[in-house]
């Protein structure tokens, strides 16, 4: 969301650049999912492109229901999909990417060089960008923090592996910054358009990570926070003044929105009666069950694959029981995930690989992810894992049992439950809160974890395998040939070549039973039909700087 910036047709970077030139390959065009005309399968853009019945302008706050506590409202910290919606609100990028097309564009940056070898990003920033406390936002700001992301490392784990290999930030005057890698950085320009290299001032910057996640942020967007009250509400107010949005924006100045309400109501039928009765603008955790009852009350459905890492398992190869290779590929051939497709959302798929098909550089590996019970129990009877009286196989008096305790509403895992036990392998089921599931994977004490993680770039393979120093290595596993593959895909400029190396990674990936694909999740909403203006970024996070409200029927 901006207004001035260079208008020249560069794609990824300013054509002066020969690296430049060779990226702007790298991101492909995103195929975006939206709502559905009224049949059992999405259809091409229905509710969410007819045309409003009177023209944008301000006043009102949006109500938006979610289905969990946030937890954690810093976006340079590791987030769930609700506070990354909210925390995109509150602060900007040096970059935007278009979600139609994977262009990277201006938006605090007007414009960038890359150097020849892709290790120095220069950027010009643009002038007269304040934090909401008044401070300026200029070349000093960026250094702070890049340097402060660093700094928080693992509480940092997404923002941080942007960052790997960062030498020095020069600052040679306040619209000036140049960012230097030890190495090439075929990711970087991408990562400066997510928000977890958004910006904040100084106050945010120095206060502590756990101060900053209970809403001590001071950013540059076009809302602030107003309240955070943890498992029930959190309150964002427009900023007045708010002068520099996005080059993807369709207006410009102060959010059209007054403010911003997310409730948070666990209860997908709550949810679904609010919206209909018109006490809620916005379902957020719009379940596969209402999405035909919200279609027969003819109310706009809103729907975007998520690029990145589908909802998968991870196995913790620290423990005893997931570092025998045999199990982890009996998992995989275990899972028939054509057949979770009844409960997915429609706007949703079983796995074709360990990356959605949004993602650029992903190719379908669903070979790879072949249904073979058979071939699972074999490999479990050779390796001595012997069925037990009750069906769960035993090893030396081990039991094949293990236990998954996740946070998400994703019914898809007791089919994938029960698909398991057929092979005689015992997945427990324990959804908890997500601070509880937070602390568990933060121990390490999980015998396999689950989830997503979006992101409009492969490189999102190497953020959570990485085995090497500082990776977060999701797995706990050895360094191995496939962090090869995934350090060459983020350093080379030849785009054929990082193509190969992401795919090799995938394969190996899935080989090794280091990941076991299930769901590619899609973000969908509802809205009242006196919502407009609504839109999804490239990550499918909420872009509600452009949205505003018409008077309710």
């Amino acid at each position: 969301m901006q207004g001035h910036f260079n208008t020249s047709s560069q794609g990824y970077f300013n054509t002066s650049s020969k690296a430049g030139a060779r990226l702007r390959q790298l991101v492909l065009p995103l195929l975006i999912a939206t709502a559905l005309a009224g049949c059992d399968k999405p259809e091409a853009a229905a509710h969410a492109s007819q045309p409003a019945p009177d023209a944008p302008h301000s006043g009102g706050k949006l109500v938006v229901a979610i289905d969990t506590d946030p937890n954690c409202l810093d976006p340079q910290q590791v987030g769930n999909n609700n506070s990354l919606n909210i925390g995109r609100q509150l602060t900007d990028s040096l970059t935007d990417q278009d979600p139609a097309t994977g262009k990277i564009v201006p938006w605090l940056a007007t414009d960038w060089q890359v150097s020849d070898d892709n290790r120095r990003f220069t950027f010009t920033l643009r002038e007269g960008v304040t934090f909401s406390d008044g401070t300026a936002f200029n070349a000093q700001s960026v250094k702070d923090n890049l340097n402060a992301i660093v700094a928080m490392g693992a509480r940092a784990s997404l923002a941080s592996t942007y960052l790997k290999g960062l030498t020095q930030v020069e600052t040679p005057d306040p619209q000036h910054v140049t960012i230097v890698f030890a190495q090439p950085n075929a990711q970087f320009l991408q990562a400066t358009s997510t928000m977890s290299l958004g910006f904040f001032a100084d106050k945010t910057v120095k206060a502590t990570p756990e101060a900053r996640c209970q809403g001590n942020l001071v950013g540059t967007g076009p809302f602030v926070l107003s309240t955070f009250v943890h498992n029930q509400k959190v309150d964002i107010a427009r900023r007045t003044g708010y002068k520099w949005p996005s080059s993807l924006a369709k207006h410009q100045g102060d959010s059209y929105l007054d403010g911003i309400e997310y409730r948070v109501i666990p209860e997908s039928g709550v949810r679904f009666g609010s919206l209909v009765s018109g006490q809620l603008d916005l379902n957020a955790g719009v379940t596969p069950q209402d999405e035909p009852l919200i279609l027969a009350k003819k109310l706009p459905i809103i729907a975007r694959s998520n690029p990145g890492l589908v909802y998968s398992l991870y196995p913790n190869q620290s423990k005893p029981l997931m570092g025998d290779k045999i199990v982890r590929q009996a998992l995989n051939l275990a899972i028939d995930r054509a057949a979770l497709q009844p409960i997915l959302s429609r706007y949703q798929s079983p796995a074709s690989s360990v990356l959605a098909k949004t993602t650029p550089l992903y190719q379908d590996l669903g070979s790879e992810l072949k249904y073979d019970p058979q071939a699972a129990e074999t490999l479990l009877q050779n390796s001595g894992w012997i069925t037990g009286p009750d069906g769960v196989r035993v090893k030396e008096g081990k039991r094949l049992s293990f236990t998954l305790t996740y946070w998400q509403s994703a019914p898809f895992i007791e089919l994938v439950q029960q698909q398991l036990k057929k092979v005689g392998i015992d997945m427990q089921l324990n959804k908890a809160p997500i601070g509880q599931v937070i602390a568990l994977q933060s121990s390490g004490a999980q015998e396999a974890e689950f989830y997503n993680l979006t992101r409009s770039d492969a490189d999102v393979l190497r953020t959570v395998f990485d085995a090497g120093p500082n990776g977060r290595n999701v797995n706990k596993r050895a360094v191995g040939q496939v962090d090869t593959y995934l350090q060459q895909s983020s350093q080379t400029l030849d785009n054929v070549k990082r193509q190969q190396l992401i795919t090799d990674a995938a394969k190996g990936l899935i080989a090794d039973g280091d990941a076991v694909p299930l769901v590619e999740l899609a973000t969908v909403i509802a809205t009242g039909s006196n919502v407009h203006g609504f839109r999804y970024d490239a990550s499918s996070r909420f872009q509600l700087y452009d949205t505003w409200l018409s008077p309710k029927s």
